[in-house]
């Protein structure tokens, strides 16, 4: 295959590139970010975003250039602007608090995050005591677990988590993060399964299409790679998982940049193989502007390692489709 960019000075040496395909934006990162940009073409700005609207410092800044203001809590919005819950979903109190306000919401839930919220409701109105599968602190975790009530769910982050679980009466199911390793996630729910054997969990796995998707992409691409590279922010639950997934499928090496301006040139000494791929809440013109920042460097081969098609679409809330 032909280099991908213009013919390079003489004296560059050759870099194969291997990119993983899918990669970047998911339907539901798509969605918020277009529910926030309908949100300012309707209301006007400035709209109020609770927390960041995906983990994604570019497409923060430039909403925030359109308009957007995006807030840590509810009571740093005022009562006459439009917010806007983000793609990771937010616990009950903050919705009831918001109702309190008599604030306008608009909801930029992920509809595969929601259907956790649904799945931990239901558990919990069966008197099912939940086990989330998931990590601290993460805003999907805090926003599934703000679902229910504190006593009636507990966080697994690990086997050793459930090694550690003492015992309880009644019964039990398991929901999980949308963005976990799929490996790492169906190691601790087999944990599960055999501390619990009539656990119940979900009729369809909790971690997300995308999520699988591009951790199979990676799967395919990394193996003799010398070094793997993922687009994305290290607040990317997502991301992080890729880079992990890149080290244990055979590549050399991994790391995760924000974008081109982060990598520094030393890291492609002996490296002739390089993978690529961008977390799903990554935009593409960052992969395609580290590409180029490669081809200043070396001479470029692409090849593109695909292993899924994607064409979902999520429609943004019904607030703004009316």
């Amino acid at each position: 295959m032909k280099p991908m960019y213009e013919k390079p000075r003489q004296g560059k040496l050759p870099l194969k590139v291997r990119l993983a395909a899918p990669r970047g934006f998911c339907a539901g990162v798509e969605r918020a970010i277009r529910t926030v940009e309908e949100a300012l073409a309707i209301h006007g700005a400035p709209v109020y975003v609770r927390h960041e609207i995906v983990h994604n410092k570019h497409v923060v800044e430039r909403l925030a250039a359109m308009g957007a203001v995006f807030v840590d809590e509810l009571s740093q919005a005022p009562s006459d602007r439009p917010v806007i819950f983000s793609a990771h979903g937010a616990p009950r109190a903050a919705h009831a608090e918001a109702a309190a306000r008599n604030l306008i919401t608009i909801d930029a839930t992920c509809p595969l995050v929601l259907k956790v919220h649904n799945e931990a409701r239901q558990h919990a109105a069966a008197n099912r005591h939940i086990y989330l599968v998931g990590h601290a602190n993460h805003p999907e975790v805090v926003g599934a677990m703000g679902q229910v009530a504190d006593d009636a769910i507990t966080l697994i982050g690990s086997v050793s988590d459930v090694a550690a679980l003492e015992d309880r009466d009644g019964p039990k199911a398991y929901i999980t993060q949308t963005t976990l390793s799929v490996d790492d996630a169906r190691t601790i729910i087999a944990a599960l399964k055999v501390k619990f054997p009539d656990i119940a969990g979900p009729r369809k796995q909790d971690i997300c299409y995308a999520t699988t998707n591009r951790q199979n992409a990676v799967k395919a691409t990394a193996p003799g790679v010398d070094l793997f590279v993922v687009i994305g922010s290290r607040t990317s639950s997502n991301s992080l998982r890729l880079v992990e997934v890149a080290n244990n499928a055979g590549a050399r090496r991994a790391m995760l940049i924000e974008d081109a301006g982060a990598f520094d040139p030393d890291a492609l000494k002996g490296v002739s193989v390089i993978g690529l791929s961008a977390g799903a809440s990554a935009p593409e013109h960052l992969l395609e502007g580290f590409l180029k920042s490669l081809a200043e460097l070396r001479t470029l081969t692409i090849e593109t390692i695909e292993t899924a098609s994607e064409n979902i679409v999520f429609n943004t809330p019904l607030r703004l489709a009316s």
